[in-house]
């Protein structure tokens, strides 16, 4: 279908991030719920971000930037100077980013939440990194790879868009990596792994390229309680969006029930009746075979 210029031909590639030796010490005796934040807020990723946005935005690229982690989402596009939607923005907000995205040249990069997984139609973006995501869902990876697979205006021969996934070595994330990525083969997808990142000289004007730029961040990193991140987190999960991308807020609420109420019986009562309730025990055993009679009196 590609071939065909029915959905856009996309190159899949896995970035292999190192992380500093400050943040990967701190991520061997942290919490689940920090280690987790340890290898998203990982520097040399920050600067493969920043990196890769660069690079696209020359070749006149539309970029969408994916984080499940809300935190991360907030200081990578500050850190960045980029428009970013998430969960708690409003629908004036979300519209007027997505309409600059979609027809302002000068922004050519936005950052979006989970929120954006679904019932968002931005046929002209030619480029999705993903930096943070849910784990190994496949889904998420379906409806992520969707985001870019509309068929492009732009119509250069040998043309591709792009979808790069970022992950920390040596870290859980690989793990989820490989289930995500299984997804891409099923589908036919060929992706590669790039292990080369920015060298010290492409680094150089880059975000968080100084040791004392890396450990503020590693501070500012712990200094992170784990409920108001995991707060934060489910305000994102919370309010999402719905079909035309958020005409109001979603509130989805969790309860406990039986089987009884989910087949409307709440009200209901089984109450047997036939002439077996009015007969006596006499009368019962007067009934029954010969042989059941013999063990009823034993």
């Amino acid at each position: 279908m590609s071939k065909q210029g029915h959905i856009a031909n996309v190159q899949c590639a896995e970035v292999w991030c190192d992380m500093t030796p400050e943040f990967y010490a701190e991520y061997l005796v942290s919490s689940s719920r920090k280690k987790r934040l340890l290898y998203v807020m990982n520097p040399n990723k920050i600067q493969a971000t920043e990196f890769l946005i660069n690079h696209h935005e020359k070749r006149g690229d539309k970029t969408i930037v994916f984080s499940d982690d809300v935190f991360a989402l907030q200081l990578y596009a500050r850190k960045l100077g980029k428009p970013f939607i998430f969960g708690p923005t409003s629908q004036e907000e979300r519209m007027r980013v997505l309409q600059q995205f979609q027809m302002n040249p000068e922004v050519a990069t936005i950052f979006i939440s989970k929120v954006g997984d679904t019932s968002i139609d931005l046929p002209e973006a030619t480029c999705l990194i993903q930096i943070s995501s849910h784990y190994g869902s496949r889904r998420q990876e379906a409806q992520r790879l969707g985001r870019i697979l509309r068929a492009k205006r732009r119509n250069d021969e040998g043309f591709n868009a792009f979808f790069y996934s970022l992950v920390s070595k040596d870290t859980q994330e690989m793990y989820f990596s490989t289930k995500r990525q299984q997804f891409l083969i099923d589908q036919g997808y060929a992706f590669k792994v790039i292990t080369d990142t920015p060298s010290a000289e492409q680094k150089e004007g880059l975000s968080f390229s100084t040791r004392r730029e890396q450990e503020e961040l590693l501070a500012h990193v712990l200094m992170q309680s784990e409920e108001k991140l995991l707060a934060e987190q489910n305000m994102d999960d919370k309010i999402g969006a719905t079909d035309d991308f958020g005409d109001g807020l979603n509130t989805f609420t969790k309860t406990v029930g039986s089987m009884k109420s989910l087949s409307g019986a709440d009200r209901m009562a089984y109450l047997s009746s036939g002439p077996s309730n009015t007969l006596t025990a006499k009368e019962k055993n007067r009934n029954r075979h010969k042989l059941f009679k013999g063990l009823h009196k034993k």
